[in-house]
This record gives C-alpha cells, structure tokens and sequence, in this order.
C-alpha cells in the first residue's frame, strides 16, 4: 500500500503517541468516575482537573471557566441557543454574525430566526475579511450577541476578533468565537482579550474525536444545554468523556509548545506549495494569504470539478478536501466561496490543503506533480 500523504488537518488531526499514552491508563485501570467518592472516582477527578488546568494555562485564562463538551458544534450551540434565552428575558433578540460562518453557527441562528430573534449576517470582503466597523454598525439596543469565528475553516481567514471584543465591550454585549480552527494555529490570549465564550473541537489539535470546550469568562449569565446530572458545576449534564478529555489536555499543551517556530516553518512549506500550485496554468487563490492560517491553502482550478480532483488525487496517495468535512455529501457550492464572490462553477472547482509542521518538501512535490498532472488528465 502506498504511503498516504494527509493535506486535510482543518478535517481532523490524528492523535500524538504522548495523547494516547496519557489517555491509556483511563481506558484501563483508572476507569473511575469523576463524581464517585471512591479512590478510583477521586483519581478520576484529579485527572480531570488536571487536564483543564492544562487547556486554561493554553488559553490563558481560569480553570474554572473552562467546560467540557463533546466538540465544536456543541459549544457553538450552548453559547448562541442559551445566551439568547438569557437575554430575550432583558428585551433583545437580536443576534449579529457573519455570512461565513461554519454550520453549527448559521444553522443555529436560523433556528433561532424561526423562534423569534433577528439575525444580521454581516458580509466579508472578497478574501473572506470582516470588517470592525460593519459589526459596530450593526448593533442596536436589541443586540443581545455577535459572535464571529477567529478563523475561517475553508479558506483560514484570521478575524480581528481583538477588534470586534473591544466593540461588543464598549456597548455591553456579549461576543462569542468558533476558534475551533485556530487553536494551535494562531496565539489565543483571554486575560487579554474581550471574548465572553470561546469554542473547541480537540479533534483539530490532536486529541479524539467527541471532546470539546465551551469557554465562559467569569461572571457571564450561562445556563445549562443539556440537563441532567451536576457535572460541569452545573452546566454541562452528563458523565465526563474522562479518557478523551485527559488526551485533550496534553493535547492543548503540545499545541501551544513551541507554537512560533511550528507555525512559521508551517507557513514556508505552505508558501512553498502555493508558490508551485499558482504556476500551473488555471490555477487560482481563494482569500487572501494575509490574514491566513499558517497551513490552510484554498485553490480554485479553472474547469475541474473538486470532486473529481479529490478522488483521484486519493488515488495517488493525497488526501484533501473541498468544503467543510461537514458539509460531505451536500452538492451546493461552499457558502465561504460564494461569499467571497466566486460563482458556483468556481466554487465547486475549489479544493482545501491543510498542511502543519511534519509534512516534508518532497511530499510538496509529489503533491504539486500529482495536482499539474491530475489537471491535465481532467482536462482532457
């Protein structure tokens, strides 16, 4: 079997031998629960406070504000559904957001247009940029939330999430961020920043599949999503993923070790990919390379469809995708790229390549010979 070359981390990340090795004893011995008062329970639950420590020391922020989920999609949920509960009671039921948001935000707050709320989609430029003032601008006295991702998860547009905080804080409303993308990725500061909630997914930086967090700055009014048990202080019902979460903790402290020097040698070998793409006739950028995840390259290749140039680059040993992994099977054009103003031809003619540090120069090449040669055989 040939070897697999994998150009598909915004998708998922496989786990490190230090996760797995941290999550083992969890999977065998020390299967205790974290709410039982035994000496298995209370191994357990210093585990599990010893693995948000880890992820509040990554964030820079309490321990006691972190919150495990079960991934992205849940904490994106948690912070819109509930905050806009809390806030209808004050009068406001308007929530602002972006046009390129992932799915697990613009479907919720089309959820929650049909139960009553006003939502503005506010528009990026044509590299996927949202602009400070368009957000400020938006608001009213019946905003209740903005939330805007930190990074774009189709084309790795870095928002100016600082900015737009700074914004929300100014006029006392709450702003929440998708950061599922970024973390690892970019440096992400609380104590420094204005964000109220935060979202995770941990199977983005290496750690399993169905772990999460929801980040809530202290003192912000929060209620439960789902109900049940009092695990979480109260906030997040049901028995902790002990296993996965303790491998998400050493996961977020690998992720943020040494995260310059992995992030720029990440960018060359991105650039040196996108250098050699861009070469080839019919060969485009979607975004901007300002402003962009240090591994995320989106390309649009004029007269292929993505599909076919995913699977037979598969058939060559490269892994990549086209839209969001969460969007497979859905035949409409990305909304990320359309909302950049490409057509829906262009749009389904646009593949993602999501490179980190390990990724070597001559899997580069065989990537870009594989590409200039699948082009032509399409093509024809």
């Amino acid at each position: 079997m040939k070897k697999i070359i994998y150009a598909d981390n915004a998708s998922t990340t496989c786990i490190s031998e230090n996760v797995l090795g941290s999550m083992m004893p969890f999977l065998t011995n020390n299967f205790g629960n974290p709410s039982s008062v035994h000496r298995l329970g209370r191994d357990a639950k210093k585990a599990l406070e010893e693995a948000r420590l880890k992820i509040a020391k990554a964030l820079s922020c309490d321990k006691n504000e972190i919150f495990f989920t079960s991934g992205g999609t849940e904490s994106n949920n948690h912070a819109l559904t509930v905050t806009a509960k809390n806030e209808l009671k004050k009068g406001k039921n308007h929530i602002i957001t972006t046009n390129i948001e992932h799915h697990s935000v613009i479907n919720t707050c089309r959820y929650l247009k049909e139960n009553n709320f006003d939502i503005t989609f506010v528009k990026s430029d044509h590299n996927g940029f949202v602009n400070p003032d368009d957000i400020r601008n938006a608001i009213t006295d019946k905003t209740a939330l903005v939330s805007v991702m930190y990074a774009n998860n189709e084309i790795g547009t870095i928002q100016p999430v600082k900015e737009i905080g700074d914004i929300c804080k100014k006029s006392n409303i709450l702003f929440h961020t998708d950061a599922v993308q970024a973390f690892g990725h970019t440096s992400i500061d609380l104590k420094e920043s204005a964000i109220d909630m935060l979202s995770l997914s941990g199977h983005k930086f290496h750690a399993p599949k169905g772990t999460g967090v929801l980040y809530i700055r202290n003192g912000t009014d929060i209620q439960p999503l789902i109900y049940g048990g009092a695990q979480e202080k109260n906030i997040r019902a049901g028995t902790e993923n002990l296993a996965s979460i303790i491998g998400m903790g050493t996961a977020s402290a690998e992720a943020v070790n040494g995260i310059d020097e992995k992030n720029k040698l990440t960018a060359k070998k991105r650039d040196y990919l996108m250098k050699n793409l861009l070469s080839v006739s019919g060969i485009r950028l979607n975004g901007s390379h300002e402003n962009r995840l240090c591994g995320n390259l989106n390309i649009m290749i004029e007269g292929v469809d993505s599909e076919s140039m995913i699977l037979t680059l598969d058939l060559k040993g490269i892994c990549v995708s086209g839209a969001s992994a969460c969007t497979t099977g859905d035949t409409e054009p990305s909304h990320v790229l359309l909302a950049l103003g490409l057509t829906p031809q262009e749009a389904l003619s646009s593949i993602r390549f999501s490179i980190d540090e390990t990724i070597t120069y001559e899997e580069l090449d065989y990537i870009c010979e594989c590409v200039n040669d699948c082009v032509k055989k399409l093509k024809k």
